[in-house]
């Protein structure tokens, strides 16, 4: 496992981070347990939850096995998440700073530890001043209720609109943005990764392989069926099966990695994870298990450092289009990007 640091901080985590919203859901406490005890093993020391994964029963069966193992509560880099409501109360939702301190409190209580390493707004909340929402997290980490702050899901514009207004007031400042990414889902490249660059922030990754598409699970027009999690939700939102069966992109991007991955004898998985850990800005790739197996394979990426030419024949399948203005149309020079250091 290689350690990075976290985004702007001089905290340093696994380039591999444990994300446990399976946790209670696709995996009971018995196998959460286990997966955690491999990942620590594994030398990794980030793991990422919210309260609303599982309804805070992730978070409870985190903070059971923490306190079992409290040696290696010590080592790990705890992260968690709050915006959305667990509750039907009109003010269980959003970041006022009334939802964010009763948020962050119940986190605190479910995981059974008095502060967080890391606590992040799962998404841009319209309806509250952003004000609000920096001076409540500043005055969290002045507190030592958390040790940094995050971002999940925001845009380019909203980013740097909150990192310049935490410089301009002298808050904390965050030190990470939360996106979807992956080689089938780059069109944050266009402003969300210079954006990221641009502040000195780090990235976590989320679904680096696409709901599982990227693991060479599925073939083309025959719709998943089983214990996949296509097949139990053919549907599943942006990972719907319909949309991307029908484009000729999705396919070639498989292809190419399933091409790289029988010419080095591992997995499409572990190609399609060393790709986003060699991206610009990323701090730690989410990992999503739902059983030791599963994250044993995705550990395994570990080991791998794509060559330059691996790096080019994954970019060039893999490049979003975007409109000629102001971009200059397909793709981007995420190649040059990369080279000079992510600047």
């Amino acid at each position: 496992m290689d350690y990075r640091k976290l985004g702007n901080s001089g905290t340093s985590v696994s380039h591999l981070a444990l994300g446990t919203m399976t946790f209670g859901a696709e995996a009971d406490e018995k196998a959460s347990h286990a997966i955690l005890a491999d990942y620590a093993d594994a030398g990794g020391n980030l793991i990422d939850t919210a309260d609303v994964y599982t309804h805070g029963v992730s978070e409870e069966i985190i903070g059971r096995w923490l306190a079992r193992n409290p040696s290696r509560r010590e080592r790990m880099v705890l992260a968690s998440k709050g915006r959305f409501p667990m509750g039907d109360d009109v003010n269980d939702l959003g970041l006022s700073r009334r939802h964010l301190r009763r948020a962050l409190d119940a986190s605190l209580t479910r995981l059974g530890v008095d502060h967080v390493d890391l606590y992040q707004v799962h998404s841009w909340d319209p309806s509250t001043p952003l004000e609000e929402t920096l001076g409540f997290l500043n005055e969290a980490v002045v507190r030592g209720d958390i040790g940094y702050y995050g971002f999940s899901n925001f845009t380019g514009w909203q980013l740097t609109k909150a990192h310049q207004m935490a410089l301009h007031r002298g808050y904390s400042l965050p030190v990470t943005l939360q996106p979807q990414y992956s080689l089938l889902v780059r069109e944050i490249e266009a402003e969300i990764v210079p954006a990221v660059l641009d502040a000195g922030m780090g990235m976590l990754p989320w679904s680096p392989l696409g709901g599982g598409w990227l693991t060479g699970k599925y073939t083309r027009d025959t719709q998943p069926a089983g214990a996949t999690r296509l097949g139990e939700d053919p549907q599943r939102g942006m990972e719907g099966w319909e949309k991307r069966n029908a484009e000729e992109r999705t396919w070639g991007i498989i292809e190419t990695v399933a091409d790289i991955a029988t010419g080095r004898g591992v997995t499409a998985a572990q190609i399609a994870l060393a790709w986003v850990a060699a991206q610009p800005a990323v701090s730690s790739v989410i990992l999503g298990a739902r059983s030791q197996e599963q994250l044993a394979d995705n550990l395994a990426s570990a080991t791998i450092s794509l060559s330059s030419d691996e790096l080019v024949r994954l970019d060039d399948a893999s490049a979003p289009t975007f409109g000629d203005y102001p971009y200059g149309g397909p793709g981007l020079d995420q190649r040059s990007r990369r080279l000079d250091g992510g600047r």
